[in-house]
């Protein structure tokens, strides 16, 4: 695997995130927001369902599971989460725990590869 070098500007994002606590604690929650979002996606194209045929399921329209999947839904809550990783066969795991920086890097690592 190749690894990128930091540009300048990620090194400057990077030294941001570290020395302001607020900025770090609202990167890590769009982080987990786009993480849940994309694991909806995800298991919705490995069952080979279109948006509409998951909207179906779910009793909604296609244009909310755009917006579901496209983050535009705010303020998801657990039951929702629930409901659509049901209707999908899935299910939802729900872990709270402490975070380190060295895993908060690894984290905003991770997220700009993607």
């Amino acid at each position: 695997m190749r690894v990128a070098r930091k540009t300048p500007f990620m090194q400057w994002i990077a030294s941001e995130i570290e020395s302001n606590p607020k900025l770090a604690r609202d990167v890590d929650e769009i982080l987990n927001e786009m993480r849940l979002e994309q694991e909806l996606v995800s298991l919705r194209e490995k069952r080979g369902l279109s948006q509409r045929d998951f909207a179906k399921l779910l009793g909604a329209s296609q244009p909310y599971v755009a917006k579901l999947e496209s983050g535009k839904v705010k303020n998801l809550g657990v039951r929702t989460l629930v409901k659509c990783a049901t209707a999908l066969g899935g299910s939802v795991t729900l872990r709270i725990e402490p975070r380190t920086r060295a895993a908060r890097r690894a984290r905003v690592r991770s997220a700009r590869r993607r």
